[in-house]
């Protein structure tokens, strides 16, 4: 997710036939309209016979931590909440706070296409009490329940920067999920919201969506063993009556989840026999905030592995495509996930976290990056592209693709975009729209009249 993406989304929308070559001749055009790509290359299978060695790992488990270690340290978008003072100072939380939470200078719609007025922005304004933070904080610990939006200030209220665009909410800012340890720092005047400090993101939460313990706890819980990562895109726990809290949960690719040992195999569970499930251990919310678990049922027939899955390119292929046609959700929202929350999930199920943002994962310190300026010609950019291997990142502001193979040396990427714009053999432009997970050629991609993505890239990363 980035700031900048709108902007590329509403011109991918309103483009004029430039200068920049055709598509290739020899690329299908199904009835889709999506250029080169036809119902074969919409399977996993597809790209993963066509690569050599495809399961031998391209990091093993130290490697990956090394990665993770470094850009934990490194990244300045990320939160050490594990070392945290016990004390913060006003000018620190403030920081975070308006990092997001600062008054709108733009014209903002609501989501029936009516001007947002000032006295809503100052009634939002005036909930974050960002005035009342004391001179020392101590931070709170506690851990996500549910999946839960942060949101950029505290309130439910669904903003657009044009009137005539409902999908991409300026409020909305990422996601937490089931178990994600966390601190708050701040409340808002009505009580209903709070802002949480995670390790990928600081932003505002729903009061509701927290529970409260100490950092021992929170962590010892983070790190129990045994444990399931979550490999589906969202599975759901079992149906439940006798505990709602953990009735039918949503799991989002990605997820940690330590098994519950303390349950007896021949007991049942919620009211049902464990043994075709696994028994996880969830957190919950007691009527006063408190923290405790519970344990909940996860079928055995849902997508989860006992340790994170090995990073290999038929991994990374096959998790890529369990979110194939999953609609776009700008930060999350629409129970689905944003560019670069698709690619961050992707990784995170063999155990890598990445920054949450776009702009964030394409300059990462401790990610390994290529940069690329206005100093790089077309040529460079488009030999760099034919060099791509499955994995790898490609970022254009606002946006990231991953690879996933090549077709007659042509990149193919995968990706969450609001559309597909290319030149026809006529030179005129098409423009398909998409929004959702889709798999497209890379190099016919047009960003502008005259300019492609390959054009427009800024970086790519290799997470090798």
């Amino acid at each position: 997710m980035n700031l900048i993406r709108p902007i590329l989304l509403a011109t991918l929308l309103a483009f004029a036939a430039g200068g920049a070559c055709a598509a290739p001749r020899d690329m299908p055009v199904p009835p889709s309209g999506i250029l080169g790509v036809t119902d074969a290359q919409l399977s996993p299978e597809y790209w993963v016979a066509r690569l050599p060695d495809a399961d031998i790992p391209v990091l093993d488990t130290a490697a990956i931590a090394a990665i993770n270690e470094r850009v934990t340290r490194l990244d300045p978008s990320m939160h050490d909440i594990r070392h945290l003072p016990a004390s913060l100072p006003r000018e620190q939380v403030k920081g975070w706070i308006e990092k997001l939470t600062s008054r709108p200078s733009k014209p903002l719609f609501d989501v029936e296409g009516k001007p947002v007025t000032a006295a809503a922005i100052d009634a939002v304004m005036d909930n974050a009490a960002i005035d009342t933070i004391p001179a020392q904080v101590t931070p709170r610990y506690g851990m996500a329940v549910r999946r839960g939006a942060l949101r950029g200030y505290p309130t439910e209220l669904r903003v657009f920067s044009h009137a005539d665009d409902t999908d991409i909410d300026r409020f909305q800012e990422s996601t937490l999920f089931p178990g994600d340890p966390l601190v708050v720092v701040h409340a808002s005047k009505d009580g209903k919201w709070v802002f949480v400090v995670g390790p990928r993101y600081a932003a505002w939460m729903h009061a509701d969506d927290v529970a409260y313990g100490n950092a021992a706890t929170v962590f010892a819980h983070a790190d129990a063993t045994p444990y399931r990562i979550i490999t589906g895109a969202k599975p759901l726990t079992v149906y439940t009556p006798e505990a709602p809290a953990v009735s039918e949960l949503q799991l989002d690719m990605g997820t940690r989840v330590p098994l519950d040992t303390s349950v007896p195999p021949d007991q049942p569970v919620n009211g049902q026999s464990p043994y075709t499930s696994w028994v996880l251990s969830l957190p919950v919310r007691g009527n006063d905030g408190v923290l405790s678990f519970h344990p909940a049922l996860l079928q055995r027939n849902q997508d989860s592995a006992a340790g994170y899955l090995p990073l290999t390119r038929t991994n990374i292929i096959r998790q890529a495509f369990k979110f194939l046609g999953e609609r776009y959700g700008w930060g999350h929202a629409y129970n689905g996930r944003d560019c670069s929350g698709f690619v961050s999930d992707v990784y995170r199920s063999m155990g890598v976290q990445m920054p949450r943002n776009t702009r964030d994962q394409s300059i990462s310190p401790g990610l390994t990056h290529t940069v690329y300026t206005d100093k790089d010609s077309h040529e460079a950019r488009v030999k760099a592209a034919k060099a791509l291997e499955v994995g790898d990142l490609v970022y254009i502001p606002g946006h990231v693709m991953m690879v996933i193979g090549k077709i007659d040396g042509e990149p193919y990427v995968i990706h969450d975009v609001g559309g597909m714009s290319y030149k026809q053999a006529d030179g005129t432009l098409r423009h398909i729209k998409l929004n959702a997970v889709s798999v497209t050629p890379l190099l016919p991609m047009m960003a502008s009249g005259d300019k492609t993505f390959v054009d427009r890239m800024t970086s790519i990363v290799r997470i090798r």
